[in-house]
C-alpha cells in the first residue's frame, strides 16, 4: 500500500517530526518509529513493482518493534522462486538515500533456514521475525520454520548462545558497574534479553518476568536519549554525554541516571543466571546426567514453588542446615521449613549456600522475601554468626549476595544500604559501585580470616567501612556515626561496636600514613599507635587496609604500597608489643583468669569422681545465665571474641558474640558441661561423639579440677548447636560418651564411615589453617598453641587425637566458632605439668597441621 511516506523525503520529514516534537516517547515512540518505517517500506516494495510470492520482513531489534532513533533497519526480502535481480535495488536504493542504516538479504524460505542453521546471529535475528509487506503468507511459513528448527536444535544451540554472552561479557565487562557502560553489549544489557527471549522460545525454560520488562524498558529509553543527545548511532553512555541524557529523560543527574541504569542491568543480569541455571538443568536432565523433568521447564511459578519441588520425579534433597536442603545444585527450603516463624532463615540459608558452593533457588528467595518477618532488634546471636559465615564464604558469596539483593532481603537488613546501593564511584581508581566494592572488600577479607584473632569483626568492617559515602562529608566521619548504629542492631558489645568504628573512621589513615609520612620518623608510627590501642585492633586495621585497596582496583595496590603499609604495620607492632604482652604470634587476645567453679560444675565434678564415669548437664542459655545469676556471677565482655561470665564459665557463653550476656540478645545453642575423670585422648574424644551427633561446637573451655581428693577430674563446658534438627537426648549422648571412654565405640571409625557415605558436595576455597606457637610470654605455666582453621565437622576431633597422639597433656583449652573460623588455643604440659620445650612444641605443632590437611 502506497503512502504519503513513498517519497524519502516525506519519510525523512516525518521521522524527524516523530524524534523531535512533544508526543510520545520510550516504547510508545519506538512502536510508532517501527509503524512510520513498516508504511514506508512498504510503500517501496509495492512503487518497486514487486510479484507475487515475495514478502519483506523486519527483523531483530526492527522485528520487535524497537526501533530506536539511531537502530539499523534489519530487513530480509523474501521470495520464493526466481526474482529479478533489479528488484532489491528498487527497494534499497530510496533507503540509502535517506542515509539510514541498512543490513539487508534477499533469499528463498531455505535459503533462510540454511544460513540461520550456520550462524547463531541470524537465527536469533529470525526469531523475531515479523511481515511488513508483500506475501503474509510466505513470512508466517518462514517463521514457523525458523521456530521449529531453533526448537528442535536447542539442546546443542543453547550452549553455543551462553558462550556467545560470556564473550560479550569478557569484552564489554559488566554494564552495571561501568562508568562509560555499553548498554546493548555489556552484560546485563539489551543483547542478554534478545537471549532470554530465545530461550523462552525453545520451550525449555523461561526467564523470571518481574522486573525484567521495565528493566529493558528503562535501558531502551536511555538509549534513545543516547541517540538523540549525540545524533549518533552509539551504545556506550560516554561520561561527557550522561548530564545531556539525563536531562532529556528528566532525571536529576548523572549520578541517578547510572544508578537507575545499574539497578536495571543488574535485574537483567540476575534473571540471566537464574535462566541459565534452569537451561543446565533441563540439558542435564535430557542427557540423563541428572533427575527427569517436565520439557516444559518453569521453575518460577506454581504449586511447591517455595521448596523448590518440581512437576514429576524423584527429586534428591541433602540437608544443609536447619530448613535448608540441597536440590539440583542450589540451595532450597526444607518441606518443614516455615519462613513466617523464623526470621533468621534467609541469612542461614544464605550462609548454608555459600558454604557450599552454591546459590539460592530463584523460587526460595522470592517465598523468603514474601514470608519472613524482619530481624528483631538487637539481632539473635544466629543472625550475626550467619552473616559472618555467609561473607567468610569469599568468591562464593557473591551469587549468594546477588540473589538476596535482587528479592530486597539486603536492604531490609540492612537499612542504609539503600543509601550505596547502585551508587557510581566517579574515581577511575576504583572498579566497582560503592555497594559492590563493600561486598568486594568483604570477599578479600575472608581470605585474610587467619591473621587476625577477630575474624568477623574484619569482614563486618569490610562490609561497612563505606557505608558513609551515600552521605554529606567525609565518608570515614559519617561512617563512623553509621556502623555504631548498625553494629548495636546487629547485637556486637559495646567493646566490639568501638572496634568496628574505630576501623571504619581509620580505614584509610594506615595506606595515607605509609605512603606520605617519613617511615623513619617516630612520629609516623605514633599517629598510627594514637589510632590502634592493642595488637589486635592494628592487625585488623592492616587486613581491612589491604582488603580495601585490592578490592578497589589494580591501580590502588601495589607492591610498593603493601611493602610501606606493611613496614609501618611492623613498627606500630612493635612499639605497642613493649606495652601489650600478646599470645599467639602476636594476634591473640589474652584470656581471662579462671574463677572458682559454679556449684553445678562442682556437684558435676563430684559426681564423676565418686562414679568414675561421665557426669553431664545440657541447659538452654537462658538456664545458664539464671544460674550464674543466683551464683552473683556478671557478665563482662570477653577478650578472647567469646561471649560469657566472669571466669571459666565465660569461656562458653554465647555463639561468638562478645558480651552475650547483655540484654535483648538472643543466645544461640545450650550449654553442655561434662564433667570426666582424666585419662588420655579425652577432648579428642568427646569432641567425636559431639560430631557423631551432629552438634557443632560454638564455643568451649576445659579445665581440671580434683573435688575430692581422688584424683583430678578434667571439667569441659561446651556451647553446641544442631546442625540441623533437633538436639539429641542427654541420655543418649551420656550412654555414647560412655561408650567411647571405655573404647567400646570407635568414633573415628564411625565418623569416616559417616563421611564415606555422604555425597561429595563442592567446596569452596577457604585460607590454609594456621597452627602456630606462641612467644613463652603468652603463659609462665604452659605452652600455648593457636590454631586458626576454616570450620568443618570432627575439626576439633582431628586437632584432639593429634595432640593425644603427640603425647601432651591439654590442660586448658579456649575454643571459639566466630562464623566459619575456628579459634582456639590449647595449654598444653608435659606429663610432669611443664611448659615444653621449644623443640617439642615444634614437633607438637607440626602434627595438628597434618592433621588438618
Amino acid at each position: 500500500m502506497a503512502t504519503e511516506t513513498d517519497d524519502p523525503c516525506d519519510y525523512g520529514a516525518a521521522r524527524a517530526r516523530l524524534l523531535d516534537e512533544p508526543g510520545p516517547a520510550g516504547s510508545a515512540r519506538r512502536a510508532a518509529l517501527a509503524a512510520l518505517t513498516d508504511d514506508w517500506l512498504a510503500g517501496l516494495l509495492t512503487a518497486a513493482g514487486a510479484p507475487a510470492g515475495v514478502a519483506l520482513v523486519a527483523v531483530g531489534g526492527y522485528g520487535r518493534g524497537e526501533l530506536s532513533p539511531r537502530s539499523d533497519l534489519d530487513v530480509l526480502l523474501l521470495h520464493d522462486g526466481p526474482l529479478d535481480p533489479a528488484l532489491p535495488e528498487r527497494i534499497w536504493y530510496p533507503v540509502w538515500d535517506t542515509g539510514t542504516a541498512l543490513d539487508h538479504s534477499v533469499r528463498t524460505p531455505a535459503e533462510a533456514r540454511a544460513v540461520a542453521a550456520a550462524d547463531l546471529k541470524a537465527q536469533l535475528g529470525l526469531l523475531d521475525a515479523r511481515h511488513v509487506a508483500g506475501d503474509p503468507a510466505l513470512t508466517a511459513s518462514l517463521r514457523s520454520a525458523v521456530l521449529a528448527d531453533w526448537r528442535a536444535a536447542a539442546p546443542a544451540r543453547l550452549p553455543e548462545l551462553r558462550e556467545l554472552g560470556r564473550e560479550r561479557a569478557e569484552r564489554h565487562g559488566e554494564l552495571s558497574f561501568l562508568l562509560e557502560p555499553d548498554l546493548k553489549e555489556a552484560r546485563g544489557g539489551l543483547r542478554d534479553v534478545v537471549a532470554l527471549n530465545a530461550i523462552a522460545a525453545t520451550w525449555l525454560a523461561d526467564a523470571p518476568r518481574d522486573g525484567l520488562d521495565a528493566a529493558a524498558t528503562r535501558l531502551a529509553d536511555v538509549r534513545d536519549a543516547l541517540h538523540l543527545a549525540t545524533g549518533r548511532a552509539t551504545e556506550r553512555l560516554s561520561l561527557q554525554d550522561q548530564d545531556q541524557v539525563a536531562e532529556r529523560l528528566g532525571v536529576l543527574d548523572a549520578d541517578t541516571l547510572l544508578r537507575q541504569v545499574y539497578e536495571a542491568a543488574r535485574t537483567i543480569a540476575y534473571a540471566s543466571d537464574v535462566t541459565w541455571r534452569a537451561v543446565d538443568r533441563v540439558l542435564a536432565a535430557r542427557a540423563g546426567r541428572g533427575r527427569r523433568t517436565s520439557r516444559l521447564s518453569f521453575p518460577f511459578t506454581g504449586a511447591g514453588r517455595g521448596a523448590g519441588a518440581v512437576a514429576r520425579g524423584a527429586v534428591e534433597r541433602r540437608p544443609l542446615a536447619e530448613g535448608v536442603v540441597e536440590q539440583d545444585g542450589e540451595a532450597v527450603l526444607a518441606q518443614g521449613a516455615r519462613p513466617a516463624a523464623d526470621p533468621v532463615l534467609p541469612l542461614r540459608a544464605a550462609a548454608a549456600a555459600a558454604q557450599n558452593g552454591l546459590t539460592i533457588s530463584y523460587s526460595t528467595v522470592r517465598r523468603l522475601a514474601s514470608e519472613c518477618r524482619p530481624l528483631p532488634v538487637p539481632w539473635p546471636d544466629e543472625a550475626r554468626e550467619q552473616l559472618v559465615t555467609l561473607l567468610g564464604a569469599g568468591e562464593a558469596c557473591l551469587p549468594v549476595w546477588e540473589a538476596l539483593e535482587a528479592e530486597g532481603l539486603i536492604t531490609r537488613l540492612l537499612p542504609d544500604w539503600e543509601r550505596v546501593r547502585c551508587r557510581p564511584q566517579r574515581n577511575a581508581v576504583h572498579r566497582w559501585t560503592v555497594d559492590r566494592h563493600l561486598v568486594e572488600t568483604a570477599v578479600r577479607a575472608a581470605a585474610m580470616t587467619r591473621r587476625v584473632a577477630r575474624p568477623d569483626l574484619l569482614l563486618v568492617a569490610a562490609l561497612l567501612h563505606d557505608l558513609g559515602k551515600g552521605w554529606p562529608g567525609d565518608h570515614s566521619e559519617a561512617g563512623e556515626v553509621i556502623v555504631r548504629d548498625v553494629a548495636v542492631r546487629m547485637g556486637f558489645d559495646r567493646e566490639s561496636v568501638e572496634t568496628l568504628a574505630m576501623l571504619v573512621r581509620h580505614h584509610l589513615t594506615l595506606v595515607d600514613t605509609a605512603t606520605r609520612r617519613d617511615p623513619d620518623d617516630p612520629a609516623t608510627v605514633e599517629a598510627i599507635t594514637k589510632v590502634v590501642a592493642t595488637l589486635p585492633q592494628l592487625e585488623l586495621l592492616h587486613a581491612l587496609t589491604e582488603a580495601d585497596a585490592t578490592a578497589t582496583g589494580p591501580a590502588a595496590w601495589s607492591r610498593w604500597r603493601a611493602s610501606l603499609v606493611d613496614g609501618l604495620a611492623a613498627r606500630a607492632a612493635a612499639q605497642l608489643a613493649g606495652a601489650y604482652p600478646s599470645p599467639a604470634v602476636g594476634r591473640g587476645y589474652p584470656h581471662p583468669g579462671e574463677a572458682a567453679p559454679t556449684a553445678e560444675q562442682e556437684r558435676l565434678a563430684v559426681e564423676a569422681a565418686r562414679t568414675g564415669g561421665p557426669a553431664l548437664s545440657l541447659l538452654a542459655q537462658a538456664e545458664v545465665a539464671a544460674q550464674a545469676g543466683e551464683a552473683g556471677l556478671r557478665p563482662e565482655p570477653g577478650l578472647t571474641g567469646e561471649a560469657g561470665l566472669t571466669g571459666e564459665a565465660g569461656l562458653a557463653a554465647g555463639r561468638g558474640r562478645p558480651g552475650g550476656g547483655e540484654p535483648g540478645t538472643e543466645p544461640m545453642g545450650v550449654r553442655l558441661t561434662l564433667a570426666v575423670p582424666d585419662q588420655p585422648g579425652l577432648l579428642g574424644t568427646v569432641a567425636g561423639v559431639l560430631a557423631l551427633h551432629r552438634l557443632t561446637v560454638r564455643s568451649a573451655g576445659l579445665r581440671e579440677l580434683d573435688p575430692i581428693g581422688a584424683g583430678p577430674v578434667l571439667l569441659l563446658s561446651w556451647t553446641v548447636a544442631a546442625e540441623f534438627g533437633e538436639l539429641p537426648e542427654a541420655a543418649r549422648l551420656r550412654a555414647d560418651l560412655r561408650r567411647a571412654l571405655d573404647g567400646s565405640l570407635d568414633v573415628s571409625r564411625r565418623l569416616a564411615e559417616r563421611d564415606a557415605a555422604a555425597p561429595r558436595r563442592r567446596g569452596i576455597p577457604t585460607p590454609p589453617p594456621l597452627v602456630a606457637v606462641a612467644p613463652a610470654v603468652a603463659s609462665a605455666t604452659a605452652t600455648v598453641l593457636e590454631v586458626r582453621a576454616h570450620d568443618a565437622p570432627g575439626l576439633l576431633h582431628r586437632i584432639g587425637r593429634a595432640l593425644d597422639g603427640a603425647g601432651v597433656r591439654v590442660r586448658t583449652a579456649h575454643v571459639s566458632t566466630l562464623g566459619a573460623d575456628a579459634v582456639d588455643s590449647f595449654y598444653l604440659t608435659d606429663d610432669a605439668g611443664r611448659p615444653l620445650t621449644a623443640q617439642r612444641a615444634g614437633e607438637v605443632a607440626a602434627a595438628v597441621r597434618a592433621a588438618l590437611g
